[in-house]
C-alpha cells in the first residue's frame, strides 16, 4: 500500500488547485485520482469557459501558475454591460467604480476550462510530492479511525493494460477530498446527503462571432425567459464570444433545434444588435441547471469542495470562483493544523478545524445561492408595470456609486475574509 497525507478525488481545476496550494505551504504528500487525462489545445476556441475574478487570479498568481495560463491564452475584460430587455434599465461597470483598482484595470478574465486545467496539471506534474493515479477508476473508499483506505477497479481480463503496482495497489491517506464535480462519485459512495432544487432552466453554451467586436466587455441581457451572456474569449480575435444562454427547458429545446442561421438571428435580436449580426461558429451544448448543496461538507475524514459540495446558477459566473476559494481555504486549514501541532500529518484531519472550514465555506455557498436566486426572481417578473419599475430601478442603481461599488466588489471576489492565498497584495 502507498501512503499519502491527502487523497484528492478529481483532477479538475479545483482539485489541482488544492494540490498546488497544499504543496506551496507544506511538505504534505498528495495523491490525485482521476481517469480524465489532459488533451492538447487546438487552434479553435473551446466551448467550455470560466469567468475568473480578481481573487481567483490572485490565487493562481501565488501558486505560480498564472504566467502559464497567460502564455496559453486568456481574454481580459475591462467593462461589464448589463441590461433588462423588458424593463429597459441598464448597469455599466468599470475599474473606475472600485477604489484601489487602477483606472482601465481588468475586471476579470474569460478563460477556456482546458487552458486552466492544462496549466495546473503541467505544474502539478513537476512536483515530486504530488502523485497521479489516472489508469483505473476508484472502486471503494473505507474510512477508519485514523486513516482512509482507497482501492481501484481491477482491469478487465481482456484489457491490454500495463501491470504496475501504482495502478492497482490500494492507497492510504489521512484525509480524502472530493473535488470530482457535480455528480461526485465520492459523495455518492460515502452517502453524503444533498439538498437540490431544479432551477427550471437549461443552459445553452456555444461560441459565436460578433462582427462589431466584443470591446473587451462582458455583456449580459436579461430576457423574459432568462439571462443571455456574451463573454469575450480567445484573444487571437477581438470578435469571438462564448455565450451562456439560460432559458426554460422548452425554449432550450426549440433553440437547439434551429438551424445555425436561425439560431444566430435569435441571438442578434435578443442582444438588440449591440454586437452586430451574430454568427454561430461552434456546436451547441445544453445542460439542465440545478442548485445543489451538500448538507455536510465534512464527514469523518472526508471533505467536499467545489461542485461536489455546491452548484449555483451561472448567471453571475461565480461557480468556479467559489470552488477555487474552497480549495484555498481548505489548504490553509490543513496547513495551519499541521503547523500548530508540529507532529505528523495525522493532525491535518482535526475534526474541530474541519468543521470550522465547513461552516465558513457552506455559509459562503448559501450566500451565493441566495443572491443568484434573488436576481433570478427579480428578472422573472412578467407584469408590464413591474417590469417598467424594475427598469427604472436598474438605471437609478447605475448612478449610485456606493451600491455599484459593493456589487462589483462581490463580483470580483474582493472580500475581507478571503483565504490568504487569494488575498490581493496592494503596493504601499
Amino acid at each position: 500500500m502507498q501512503k499519502f497525507d491527502v487523497l484528492i478525488v478529481g483532477a479538475g481545476m479545483v482539485g489541482l488547485t488544492l494540490a498546488l496550494a497544499l504543496r506551496k505551504s507544506s511538505n504534505l504528500t498528495i495523491a490525485i485520482a482521476d481517469t480524465l487525462t489532459i488533451t492538447e489545445l487546438t487552434d479553435e476556441p473551446e466551448v467550455r469557459v470560466s469567468a475568473i475574478n480578481v481573487a481567483s487570479k490572485t490565487l493562481f498568481e501565488q501558486l505560480g501558475v498564472w504566467p502559464a495560463i497567460i502564455a496559453l491564452r486568456t481574454q481580459a475584460y475591462q467593462h461589464m454591460h448589463i441590461w433588462d430587455k423588458a424593463g429597459g434599465g441598464k448597469l455599466d461597470f468599470t475599474a473606475d467604480d472600485i477604489d484601489g483598482l487602477p483606472r482601465n484595470d481588468d475586471l476579470g478574465w474569460i478563460i477556456e476550462n482546458k487552458v486552466i486545467r492544462n496549466a495546473l496539471w503541467q505544474q502539478a506534474q513537476t512536483d515530486e510530492g504530488i502523485s497521479f493515479f489516472t489508469s483505473h477508476k476508484l472502486a471503494n473508499i473505507a474510512v477508519g479511525e485514523s486513516e482512509a483506505f482507497a482501492s481501484f477497479e481491477m482491469p478487465a481480463a481482456n484489457e491490454n493494460t500495463p501491470s504496475t503496482s501504482a495502478m492497482q495497489t490500494p492507497l492510504i491517506a489521512k484525509l480524502v477530498v472530493g473535488a470530482d464535480g457535480a455528480n461526485s462519485w465520492l459523495r455518492k459512495q460515502m452517502d453524503m446527503a444533498m439538498i437540490t432544487r431544479d432551477y427550471d432552466h437549461h443552459a445553452i453554451v456555444a461560441t459565436v462571432k460578433c462582427p462589431q467586436g466584443h470591446k473587451n466587455t462582458a455583456w449580459q441581457v436579461f430576457l423574459p425567459t432568462g439571462p443571455l451572456a456574451f463573454l469575450p474569449v480567445f484573444p487571437q480575435s477581438k470578435d469571438i464570444c462564448s455565450i451562456v444562454y439560460s432559458t426554460s427547458p422548452e425554449d432550450a429545446k426549440r433553440l437547439t433545434a434551429l438551424s445555425a442561421v436561425e439560431f444566430s438571428k435569435e441571438l442578434t435580436a435578443a442582444s438588440d444588435g449591440k454586437l452586430g449580426a451574430i454568427e454561430l461558429i461552434s456546436e451547441r451544448f445544453t445542460y439542465p441547471l440545478t442548485m445543489r448543496l451538500a448538507q455536510d461538507f465534512v464527514k469523518d475524514r472526508l471533505v467536499l469542495i467545489g461542485d461536489a459540495a455546491h452548484t449555483i446558477h451561472p448567471l453571475a459566473g461565480q461557480g468556479v470562483n467559489l470552488g477555487l476559494l474552497d480549495a484555498a481555504a481548505l489548504a490553509q486549514t490543513l496547513v495551519e493544523a499541521k503547523d500548530e501541532h508540529n507532529k505528523d500529518a495525522l493532525d491535518i484531519a482535526d475534526a474541530k478545524r474541519l468543521k470550522a472550514f465547513a461552516r465558513y465555506r457552506k455559509s459562503e455557498a448559501v450566500e451565493m445561492i441566495a443572491a443568484m436566486e434573488a436576481i433570478k426572481q427579480t428578472f422573472a417578473v412578467q407584469q408590464p408595470g413591474l417590469q417598467f419599475l424594475r427598469g427604472i430601478g436598474l438605471s437609478l442603481l447605475n448612478q449610485v456609486k456606493p451600491v455599484k461599488k459593493r456589487l462589483i466588489e462581490q463580483a470580483l471576489g474582493l472580500k475581507s475574509d478571503l483565504p490568504a492565498l487569494a488575498t490581493q497584495k496592494v503596493d504601499s
